[in-house]
């Protein structure tokens, strides 16, 4: 064991737990209107709850278990069999490294809580999340950072797909799910009102960074200069992407918005998550730089265009920017052109399948879409019984 690594990796699981809780919260919570504040905080910490026991009990065995199918890890370690204070990971303690890698099971189905906001039935979000975490995230982390069939070795041959953070594991996934979630549960009545605290969603988007370098940083697993540069890029990317998002929105409409500069934030980190431990800070600033118009792009593509109810735009900020982070990898020599672009599709399939598969199982359970009246009192009073603001606001 190594006590830097350690300590760092410690401080890492803080930090990423700190991005769904408060920072996806107020983020995401600033955005709706204020009667539906307080269901988008509970969905972000049931879920966390949930993910944290689903996690314990199979999620790890299945995504980092001794399996060697390459599909899945097994059970071998469900319940943390085997794992004791003295077993390692690497130079980490493996329970440490079971903590941390539970904040990404935590945030990534949390991600997912952005595209349905307003209106989804708190029941299918609990169900839906706990299922979806185990049968799609966990087995796409097996295959990708647990030894699976994507990584070296695997169908690729010697160099497997690369993604240092979770492109593809991570933003990939929630985001082609958070679209699919969108499609079938409909627009909102009124899909035209402004967010109720943008002070929420500025405040979100502060930790939402600031969390990010354990994110990032911390999959590094150790403590050293590959770290130092993993959170060192994540900053340019994020900065550079913010400034180019806030550019591109005064291009076209004559102002730069607070919701659209911190927003591109999130599309700079997202978009440089798979490639942090990959490239230096030059590429980084092009990948920020990017991102903050191609995101935004992609926003006025899924609203207008394809005319979904993306709520808070999850599939067009962390899907398009997690897949686009990942082709540049490749684009920058990083990576071979089939492992990225072959993963991607892979995992791009799977995740809709598995996601179509479960939300008409889980509508068949519990229903998907809240009442209309319930709709219109906000799902604060009308399904957890509580009220943050007045009706008029």
């Amino acid at each position: 064991m190594n006590a830097a690594d350690t300590a760092w990796i410690m401080t890492a699981t803080a930090l990423v737990l700190f991005m769904t809780l408060p920072g996806l919260a107020l983020f995401y919570g600033g955005l709706v209107r204020g009667r539906n504040v307080l269901s988008v905080f509970m969905h972000c910490y049931a879920i966390a709850c949930l993910m944290s026991v689903l996690w314990f009990f199979v999620g790890y065995s299945i995504a980092f278990g001794s399996g060697t199918s390459g599909f899945w890890g097994g059970l071998d370690k469900a319940g943390l069999s085997g794992v004791t204070a003295d077993s390692l990971s690497g130079t980490l303690p493996e329970i440490l490294f079971f903590a941390f890698q539970m904040t990404f099971a935590i945030i990534t189905p949390a991600l997912i809580v952005g595209a349905y906001v307003e209106r989804i039935g708190f029941g299918f979000v609990m169900l839906f999340s706990g299922l979806w975490m185990l049968i799609c995230y966990a087995p796409v982390v097996h295959w990708v950072w647990g030894g699976g069939f994507l990584a070296d070795g695997g169908i690729f041959g010697d160099v497997g797909v690369r993604d240092f953070a979770g492109g593809i594991v991570v933003h990939e996934t929630a985001g082609i799910a958070a679209l699919i979630i969108a499609f079938f549960l409909g627009a909102r009545k009124n899909h035209n009102t402004p967010p109720h605290n943008p002070g929420f969603v500025m405040i979100g988007a502060a930790m939402l960074w600031v969390g990010w370098f354990g994110f990032n940083g911390g999959s590094q697993l150790a403590a050293d200069g590959g770290a130092a540069m993993a959170i060192t890029v994540t900053h340019i990317s994020a900065a550079t992407a913010s400034l180019s998002w806030a550019l591109w929105e005064r291009i076209k409409f004559g102002k730069s918005s607070m919701v659209g500069i911190v927003t591109g934030t999130i599309a700079g980190l997202a978009s440089i998550t798979p490639a942090s431990g990959f490239v230096g800070p030059w590429e980084a600033l092009i990948i920020g730089a990017v991102a903050g118009v191609l995101c935004q792009e992609a926003v006025v593509l899924i609203r207008n265009k394809a005319k979904i109810d993306d709520t808070l735009d999850v599939f067009a900020v962390h899907g398009v920017g997690g897949i686009f982070g990942t082709i540049m990898i490749a684009a920058f020599g990083a990576g071979t052109w089939a492992a990225q672009l072959g993963s991607l599709a892979i995992v791009g399939i799977y995740t809709t399948v598995v996601t179509v598969a479960l939300l008409f199982i889980c509508k068949a359970i519990t229903p998907l879409r809240v009442s209309e009246e319930d709709e219109i009192t906000g799902l604060d009073l009308a399904v957890h019984g509580e009220r943050a603001y007045e009706l008029t606001s």
